[in-house]
């Protein structure tokens, strides 16, 4: 880096803002000056947004015309380390550093002085004159467990005027209060005594202090069978880390699993983190800004996103079920958390452990070469065993037209029903159907802004696009036609499986677990914890219930169809199946009881459904890399997706074209294109979608080549092109 860290009044400084700018721009250094990395606010045109000074200034504008730095913000300044990871993470995702600060500055308000904060919540008594408006607002008061919000995310997350809001307040039925001062998460104590840990346990956990104390970058893959007690052994290295004076980060997957995990952090530290995640409130993702970047707060549980926070001191990374889809984002910034804390760590001489019991072929061909660490847990904790696994075959069970839970699963759920244990129901499919068909006609029922089917959500009485968010009621008569009568589910979803075990199963409590039907995070992780404490004889879950979670006296594990993930063509099918399957399956028999996993499929022989059944991790994940190493691709090979989207269909296909013809930058590293073609799902929220797909080789400059690729463009009108690096998903 060029120029001093600290400018004069009057100095030329280059801001980079978040407003969507190519470039950074210049300002005068305010009164009193500013240091290099300080949060200020700057104007741009008629309004004032938030910068960050990270450099001296070009100085290529006349100097009487360049307008001042309005003021410094009272926040810590972002670090050294955090700058170079965020140029580091957009050179490597081909991302303008504009989004890039956008998403390192994903905290409202951070400028706003104290007197200007207000902050709603629940009061007390009852309206005067209860509305579905007042209901909304108070029922979002109530899922949020006493916490703050601001006025106008109270209005949106209740769908109301924050006039609703207002009127509550006149009847003490929501206070207005002045915001707190920021303050300090407790200290968490790493000396408070841990469990016990097993040989196996205290062999990682060793390691992994030693790792930490020497102070240096690294990364470990912690692998464990499911119940291994993988989440025993990385609290005891972020024991190590606080010990050392060092904040730590655990990512989770899902904002479900934060429940359970949040307790067992108190229990082992002596007090709750941070938790950062689209749960928290506007006002504590403030707090947590702020208090990350002044060292206040030790350790911090959150999403993906949680890695863009300005930590102070930050020396370990857990990325828990870190082969886990949901740590790629899919749209605005397409990263994937797994890679991006890898590179954060890099930055500020942080370990990283990945911990899976079914590890990404990515992570394990990095283990095996040597470049991560291997650390293993092999059995479970104290008496559990792993699950029995078996498969029924569907081509041999009688089943009635409609159905879907076989008289084999039926029986194997009765029986633990019996002994007074839990059975889970696995099906990978939200809302009540995939298809909805017309007897008249065949037509089926498309969304209007998509090339996508509607599903039926019949829970909500409506159809839902799952691409687009859209969504209609359920019609009486085709569209199509217009016959009335003749509309037809076809195929199960969640809501559909539960509709037949409850007819199956008259007299079970059955509790219904899919992401999409509860109206908040915090009203989800209150019913998984319902169910660990045993609220519930069956269990109908999507594949939200495959992660993380503990139900002790859960002993059977169902999955409807284990052949769903092996059709298409997505290279990682293969992989994905066995991972979900594997998760799922060690849901049962986690405590004292064996557990047992029944999986149905219709191919019995399938490679993949063999090697679930055997158990034989090692033997899969050597084909796999046998098979992808001979076909070039990741993680033996380098792949980026491109994707062309607009409202004319002719005109994304042309754009799409002139790339395949002038294809010289990729062609000079040995990289192949291919397409244009049009996208899986080919039309979203109106808009037509054209894919083109690179593969180099593992070496090769790609993002490089990309870049002098596409940088002759120009984009006109409403088309759009993104960059999707290492694509994990090919719709």
């Amino acid at each position: 880096m060029h120029g001093p860290d600290f400018f004069e009044h009057g100095d030329l400084v280059g801001v980079l803002t978040a407003q969507p700018l190519d470039r950074m721009l210049d300002y005068k250094a305010p009164e009193g000056g500013c240091f290099r990395g300080a949060f200020v606010e700057v104007p741009l045109g008629p309004r004032k947004v938030l910068g960050v000074v990270w450099g001296p200034g070009q100085g290529d504008y006349d100097y009487s015309k360049v307008r001042g730095v309005i003021r410094v913000l009272d926040v810590a300044p972002m670090r050294d380390e955090m700058r170079m990871f965020l140029r580091r993470a957009a050179d490597y995702t081909l991302t303008p550093m504009s989004a890039m600060l956008r998403l390192a500055t994903r905290a409202p308000g951070l400028g706003d002085p104290q007197s200007m904060r207000k902050i709603y919540r629940l009061g007390t008594g009852e309206p005067e004159r209860k509305t579905d408006a007042r209901t909304r607002v108070l029922s979002v008061l109530r899922d949020y467990g006493g916490l703050a919000f601001t006025l106008k995310e109270l209005a949106e997350a209740a769908d109301v005027t924050s006039s609703v809001v207002k009127g509550l307040v006149k009847q003490g039925v929501v206070r207005e209060e002045d915001s707190p001062r920021d303050l300090p998460f407790p200290k968490l104590d790493p000396e408070l005594p841990s469990k016990v840990l097993t040989e196996d346990q205290e062999r990682a956990t060793t390691t992994m202090r030693a790792a930490l104390q020497s102070g240096k970058y690294g990364t470990a893959l912690l692998k464990g069978v499911t119940g291994s007690g993988k989440t025993e052994v990385y609290l005891e290295a972020v024991a190590e880390a606080l010990r050392l004076g060092r904040q730590a980060l655990v990512l989770l997957p899902e904002i479900a699993l934060t429940a359970e995990f949040l307790n067992r952090v108190e229990v082992r530290f002596g007090a709750r983190p941070a938790e950062w995640h689209s749960g928290a409130t506007m006002t504590e993702r403030r707090r947590i800004w702020r208090m990350v970047g002044q060292g206040e707060a030790p350790l911090v549980v959150g999403a993906r996103s949680a890695l863009f926070l300005p930590f102070r001191d930050l020396g370990l990374i857990i990325v828990d079920e870190e082969h886990d889809t949901s740590y790629k984002q899919e749209d605005g910034v397409l990263y994937n958390a797994r890679d991006m804390a890898v590179l954060r760590a890099a930055m500020c001489s942080a370990r990283v452990i990945l911990a899976s019991a079914t590890p990404s072929l990515e992570s394990w061909a990095n283990a095996d070469a040597g470049k991560y660490d291997r650390i293993e847990l092999k059995s479970r904790f104290g008496v559990s065993v792993l699950p029995e696994m078996k498969a029924i075959d569907m081509r041999a069970e009688q089943m009635p037209s409609g159905t879907w839970i076989s008289p084999s699963l039926r029986r194997a759920v009765e029986e633990r029903r019996a002994k007074g244990e839990q059975s889970l129901l696995f099906i990978n499919r939200r809302g009540y159907a995939p298809i909805t068909l017309c007897r008249a006609c065949g037509q089926q029922i498309a969304c209007d802004h998509c090339d996508a089917r509607m599903v039926e959500h019949r829970f909500l009485k409506r159809l839902m696009c799952h691409q687009c968010g859209e969504t209609k009621p359920m019609p009486e008569e085709c569209p199509s036609c217009g016959v009335e009568g003749k509309l037809a589910a076809v195929g199960p979803g969640i809501e559909r499986l539960a509709e037949e075990a409850e007819a199956a199963f008259p007299d079970a409590t059955i509790v219904t677990l899919s992401s999409d039907m509860f109206g908040s995070a915090r009203a989800l992780k209150a019913k998984i914890e319902e169910i660990a404490e045993g609220d519930a004889d069956i269990v109908i879950g999507t594949q939200l219930v495959a992660k993380g979670h503990n139900f002790p006296n859960l002993t059977l594990v169902g999955v409807i169809d284990a052949d769903l993930g092996l059709q298409g063509s997505d290279l990682r099918a293969a992989e994905r199946t066995f991972q979900l399957m594997r998760q799922v399956a060690g849901r049962a028999g986690r405590a004292e009881k064996p557990g047992q996993a029944l999986l149905q499929t219709f191919q019995p022989e399938h490679p993949v459904i063999r090697a679930i059944l055997s158990g034989d991790e090692d033997g899969f994940w050597e084909a796999e890399a046998r098979e992808r190493r001979g076909a070039g691709v990741p993680p033996y090979g380098r792949m980026a997706g491109i994707i062309l989207s607009g409202p004319d269909v002719a005109a994304v296909f042309d754009l799409g074209n002139v790339l395949a013809r002038n294809d010289g930058p990729l062609r000079a590293i040995g990289a192949q294109v291919y397409g244009p073609a049009p996208a899986p799902i080919a039309r979203v929220r109106g808009r037509h979608r054209v894919r083109m797909l690179i593969k180099a080789e593992k070496g090769a400059p790609l993002q490089e080549a990309i870049s002098r690729w596409i940088a002759p463009l120009r984009l006109k009108g409403d088309l759009r092109l993104s960059v999707d690096i290492d694509p994990q998903s090919f719709y």
